[in-house]
């Protein structure tokens, strides 16, 4: 017999859902607005700032912005970045946690006492642009690839995540006779994939949302990432035409800005349904192990 539930707990789920409930809208209205106003002409915007569904609904905004080569070129660049600068960055924090995961790595202390270091202190925007400079890594993507290469937070999640591999499989493989690299190949990134598609992740959404370090290391127009051209789109400061070297065409109003609000959220949105297995699972069990 199923036990009845008290007038206590009746009343508290039904707060705590309607206080969900309106929590969800609230989070889902601008969203939907800016989809709506991507659809909508200028002179229904000017009428209704704020609207769920457009009366006239038009596809003027996405065959404007995509009218041109510099919008399609920013998401290229934007592509282009994050990919490689994702899979850089796993390289680099995967060959740098697997040592420092080893419970008998000589200094091992000294080494993670420097790692947790540069969480609180950093040499500052002014040394590193100049290293950048000194480098001649300006204008280059790899400035936007190298900088953050490996991320302190992720790299100590991936230590704790390979630490809580048995040991037993390592030392199997040894006795087999591989050395260390075949190990962390053939041993630990088999067992690593739910790590992976984390930190992977985190790296993809950092690469495809990065913006201040594309504006001070960038100055072509022509290398210019989404989310540098969606600002000047977004402040009317820029003319689109000018940017792809084509005729003067000014940034026309704000269906125009939802459209390309809407086009560079929407990649990165879309990769989540597919790492969403994978992201708790790796997260915890990368947080939770000393």
């Amino acid at each position: 017999m199923a036990m009845r539930e008290s007038t206590g707990r009746r009343v508290f789920v039904f707060f705590n859902t309607t206080f969900l409930i309106l929590l969800l809208v609230m989070t889902l209205f601008p969203f939907v607005n800016v989809i709506a106003g991507s659809f909508s002409t200028s002179l229904e915007l000017l009428e209704r700032p704020f609207m769920l569904f457009p009366h006239n609904p038009t596809l003027f905004s996405y065959r404007y912005i995509f009218s041109t080569q510099t919008f399609v070129r920013a998401l290229m660049v934007s592509a282009y970045i994050t990919v490689t600068g994702t899979i850089a960055n796993l390289v680099l924090t995967f060959l740098t946690a697997y040592p420092l995961s080893q419970r008998k790595l000589f200094g091992k202390k000294i080494l993670m006492n420097l790692v947790v270091f540069t969480m609180m202190f950093s040499g500052g925007m002014i040394p590193g642009f100049l290293n950048i400079k000194s480098l001649g890594l300006i204008n280059s993507f790899w400035a936007l690839i190298l900088v953050g290469g490996i991320n302190t937070y992720n790299l100590i999640i991936a230590k704790n995540f390979i630490q809580q591999i048995p040991d037993e499989l390592k030392e199997a493989a040894r006795i087999d006779g591989a050395n260390e690299l075949f190990i962390l190949w053939r041993v630990i990134l088999p067992l690593s994939l739910p790590i992976l598609a984390t930190l992977g992740l985190f790296y993809a959404v950092s690469h495809w949302n990065n913006y201040f370090n594309c504006l001070l290391y960038i100055n072509d127009s022509n290398k210019w990432n989404v989310q540098v051209l969606l600002r000047q789109i977004v402040a009317q400061t820029a003319y689109i035409g000018d940017l792809a070297g084509e005729a003067a065409v000014i940034i026309p109003e704000g269906g125009i800005k939802c459209a390309a609000i809407l086009v560079s959220t929407v990649p990165i949105v879309v990769v989540y349904p597919f790492l969403q297995k994978h992201f708790t699972k790796g997260a915890l069990l990368g947080a939770v192990k000393g």
